[in-house]
């Protein structure tokens, strides 16, 4: 997630902001909201909204008043009003869609307290203050973890956020019980020389903070659009036949993963028409108790009691139809009956249309040839028998001669004849 100003460079380091893909160009920004009002003119007589969106470190973002009229676009870093002096942020969001976010979040525009004003553009002196601050934040994170640990705090600093002035750092901590960190404070403030602030965060959050990569390999939902954290039990994953694996089921914050909620409403429609899994079947042939079902394919799978082994399978309407039958104390003959109508031909049929082999040409077993034991190689079935005439090339004959033939190279050497061996017939 990086734009061009702030991509990766061959040397391997991050160009433009240097911040790993938080740049300021609002193009690879957590959490952003695309302007699709920027190119539209307002109407004559109406005045721009002086409401301002602006994002600090890891995704947070509050609003603030334009009170100035200064001409702002995103991306860039103007200093606002803090508690006690100011902050450096980067504008994310101007113009109406500003109003619509605000009143979202229910944040009002006449709320002193809450929404504060925009200084002025943030000048370089500014900017060499916010950055210099910045690169104090992960050292003074590794010093303030061992500090709690001395101290033996069940809390664990998961991150530090500096003030634009360098003022005031702000400890984002996580804990399950109530921490008592007077102590704590005392030591940051005796070594860090600056004002401190301790601000509890769940774990959800401190995910959304750091941000991640999931297990289906996308970012993290919770630090790139989503906002609102609703609750998530065990009851969405037992409705979507999800295995009760609380090391599949649980994201990087420890908690169950949000996405459970996105397709649950599917699920809960689709199951209205199918009966409760802990009814029986009552039958002649005996009891039935449900074993599986398919929500979406409409299925469900019923064995009878001391043959587990053999399911049948059976429609919802069909389910439906034996419940009713057996609440008027009527039984039906056997599931059999209704399963022998959903027998299908599950055999796929493919065709070859780019002349490769077939698709189920390992099915079925392999043949074994019982020729290739036998001496000799075996006859090829199919082909036809060629004569040894023409199997071979024609040779010329030879001409018998006492000569010695040429030496060739790959040929056997012939004996020369003997002198000293005479022939029977010339002694005659």
């Amino acid at each position: 997630m990086s734009c061009n100003s702030c991509s990766t460079g061959k040397d391997g380091q991050p160009k433009g902001c240097k911040n790993n893909g938080t740049c300021g160009t609002d193009s690879c920004n957590k959490l952003t909201v695309f302007d699709w009002l920027a190119n539209m003119s307002l109407p004559q007589g109406e005045e721009p909204f002086i409401g301002v969106e602006v994002r600090f470190k890891n995704g947070r973002k509050e609003y603030y008043k334009n009170t100035e009229n200064l001409t702002l676009s995103i991306g860039d870093v103007v200093a606002t009003q803090a508690q006690s002096g100011h902050d450096i942020g980067m504008v994310t969001l101007t113009g109406e869609l500003v109003r619509i976010q605000m009143k979202r979040k229910h944040v009002k525009i006449d709320d002193e307290e809450n929404v504060l004003k925009i200084y002025r553009k943030a000048s370089q002196r500014d900017i060499d203050i916010w950055s210099d601050a910045r690169d104090k934040e992960e050292p003074m994170k590794v010093k303030a973890r061992q500090f709690a640990i001395d101290l033996k705090l069940q809390m664990k600093i998961s991150d530090i956020e500096y003030q634009g002035d360098a003022s005031k750092a702000t400890f984002y901590y996580t804990a399950e019980e109530r921490v008592d960190f007077r102590e704590l404070i005392k030591l940051f403030a005796k070594e860090f020389r600056t004002r401190i602030e301790m601000k509890q965060v769940g774990f959800r959050q401190e995910a959304a903070r750091l941000g991640g990569i999931g297990s289906c390999g996308r970012e993290l939902c919770c630090s790139t659009w989503l906002t609102d954290f609703r609750s998530v039990s065990t009851s969405a994953a037992r409705y979507q036949q999800l295995s009760l694996n609380p090391l599949k089921l649980a994201g990087q914050c420890g908690k169950l993963k949000c996405c459970l909620n996105y397709e649950l409403d599917a699920y809960l429609d689709a199951l209205k028409e199918f009966p409760k899994t802990d009814v029986k079947l009552y039958t002649e042939k005996g009891t039935a108790v449900c074993q599986k079902t398919d929500i979406f394919g409409g299925f469900m799978w019923y064995a009878y009691e001391g043959e587990w082994m053999n399911w049948h399978k059976l429609t919802t309407d069909q389910a439906n139809e034996i419940i009713s039958l057996n609440k008027k104390r009527e039984k039906v003959a056997s599931l059999e009956e209704y399963a022998s109508e959903l027998i299908v031909d599950t055999k796929a049929d493919y065709e070859n249309v780019v002349g490769q082999d077939s698709l189920t040409r390992f099915d079925g077993p392999k043949r074994t040839n019982k020729r290739r034991n036998t001496k000799g190689k075996s006859k090829r079935p199919g082909r036809p028998k060629q004569d040894s005439d023409q199997q071979k090339p024609q040779q010329k004959p030879q001409q018998k001669s006492d000569q010695v033939p040429a030496k060739k190279t790959g040929q056997k050497k012939r004996r020369k004849p003997n002198p000293k061996k005479s022939n029977p017939n010339d002694a005659k």
